[in-house]
């Protein structure tokens, strides 16, 4: 088996590359505007209820029209995914890897166009559009690995006459649903887990990006799954999600998304309905409200541009985006001020256009309620960067930065989701990690200090599940930062680690007497 390495970052300032991915722009504005269908047991079904997917940088540009699915399409999927199962559980788990690392080669042949329909779809700029395509091939990868790795269970002991073993098997069908913001690396990362443990899978996209989750199961039909393995169901969460994570059949929903509807599907999972005979596995990865922490004997060059990339990679739309810096006093007027000077460089536009830093937001929602919390922290602290926007063509947020808040404002508690970042003062680097711990979430955190003695506190005292020293908190590589959160950010179930399949599983023990 060749070793894990990690899908290495494509470098823009080569023209090759640029023109290579200027080329997936092009294939993908080939197909922009296309109808897609669902796919149920390998079989491509039409409705006439559609999802429109809208490019957020140009309202006007269509990216394709997705069929929509319904609650008796959710059942068929359901029954399809069930018989699917009895198949597909027994299938070697080196045929179930080998349909990864095949989908892999194809994405890998593919990149650019994958990330120039993402920059279309979820308006990323290219840097980012290209880190997403790398993730969805490093899941692939690293999950088809970790499957050989576990196909023989674990080593057990045996007495004199007796032979134990420790082995893992599929749960059942899986409802999956992914997120718009990783529409690529989550969703196919989600997928492909259950799928290699030999589960089979109901997935259903973020309505905002169906059309990436369409071509990924292109790919993998292309790479040999069988019919009924995954089934492509978009639809609105209030009935096929719900109907979902209600089903008696459903064995486990693995959750990507805010903790409002984290919690919701963690309450309706919990409830045995008619039929059901086990208790529904949750996996959750929710929000965050993330903190860098700057302390007095820090790189300030280092803090600020870790500040400003932090909170306003891929406008601030990412769970483990920086949204609050809590800087200890004696350098907080300096590190704002520089701050803000990299904040007022960034270029915003049509991510089209490579020399753009900052896209849109998702779409008008989300536009609104970004612009409804900066005017929330109009009242609650002093604007020294952005605080406007612009919907007229697409959904532009400008970066936006607060300084002088209270730990306690909404904008340094809530989560929202995009360009926008708090400062604040702490007296002390204790006091500064006190206030890191003060929200209900748990997930990212970074630490910039050159005090060895201040990094181990943090170690130690910092409640965070992915903790960063000496750079920025987002952009956690699979394999190599396992992802995932405390308290409401989610089940801690760690994307991208050595223990995240086996939430897919379930170990049995058999002992034989000789």
């Amino acid at each position: 088996m060749i070793p894990y390495k990690h899908e290495p970052f494509t470098d823009f300032s080569i023209e090759e590359n640029r023109n290579a991915y200027l080329e997936g722009l092009k294939t993908v504005e080939g197909y922009l505007g296309q109808d897609y269908p669902l796919i149920i047991g390998g079989e491509r079904v039409t409705t006439e209820d559609k999802i429109v997917s809208f490019n957020p940088a140009d309202k006007e540009e269509i990216v394709g029209r997705v069929s929509k699915s319904n609650k008796e399409l959710a059942e068929k999927a359901m029954q399809e995914a069930d018989a699917a199962f009895k198949t597909w559980k027994k299938v070697k788990p080196e045929v179930r890897a080998d349909v990864l690392f095949r989908a892999a080669a194809i994405i890998r042949r593919r990149k650019h166009e994958f990330s120039a329909l993402l920059t279309k779809e979820a308006g990323k700029p290219w840097n980012e559009a290209d880190a997403d395509t790398a993730e969805a091939i490093d899941f692939l990868e690293y999950y088809g690995r970790q499957m050989l790795r576990l196909k023989d269970g674990m080593p057990m002991e045996s007495r004199p006459g007796e032979y134990n073993r420790y082995d893992y098997i599929p749960l059942g069908v899986g409802v999956v649903i992914s997120p718009w913001n990783f529409a690529f690396a989550i969703m196919a990362g989600t997928t492909v887990a259950a799928m290699v443990a030999g589960n089979t899978v109901l997935l259903k996209p973020a309505s905002t990006t169906p059309v990436v989750a369409y071509k990924f199961i292109e790919v993998l039909e292309e790479a040999g799954m069988p019919k009924g393995v995954v089934n492509y169901i978009p639809g609105p969460g209030s009935e096929v999600g719900d109907y979902l994570v209600d089903h008696p059949n459903t064995r486990f929903i693995s959750f990507t998304g805010s903790k409002e509807v984290g919690l919701r599907i963690a309450e309706r999972s919990s409830k045995v309905n008619e039929g059901q005979i086990w208790m529904k596995r949750l996996i959750a990865e929710m929000g965050g409200k993330n903190t860098m922490v700057v302390d007095n004997n820090a790189d300030l060059e280092l803090a600020a541009q870790s500040i400003v990339k932090s909170a306003f990679g891929f406008s601030g739309q990412k769970c483990s985006a920086g949204s609050r810096a809590v800087i200890v006093e004696d350098v907080y007027d300096e590190v704002l001020e520089r701050v803000v000077e990299l904040t007022n460089e960034l270029t915003i536009g049509n991510t089209v256009d490579q020399s753009k830093f900052m896209g849109p937001v998702i779409d008008g929602n989300s536009y609104k309620k970004i612009m409804d919390y900066i005017e929330i922290g109009k009242g609650e602290g002093r604007l020294v960067a952005g605080g406007d926007g612009d919907d007229s063509t697409g959904f532009f947020v400008n970066p936006t930065v607060f300084a002088d808040l209270d730990p306690q404002a909404r904008i340094m508690q809530e989560e929202i989701f995009g360009p926008v970042v708090g400062l604040m003062k702490a007296k002390d680097f204790k006091e500064a990690i006190a206030i890191a711990n003060n929200t209900e979430y748990g997930l990212t955190g970074g630490v910039i200090t050159n005090n060895r003695e201040h990094l181990e506190y943090a170690r130690d005292e910092f409640h965070v599940g992915n903790l960063y020293f000496n750079r920025g908190c987002t952009g956690a590589i699979v394999g190599y930062q396992s992802f995932g959160g405390f308290n409401m950010s989610g089940t801690d179930s760690k994307a991208g680690g050595p223990d995240y399949l086996v939430l897919h599983m379930q170990a049995q023990t058999t002992s034989e007497m000789f």
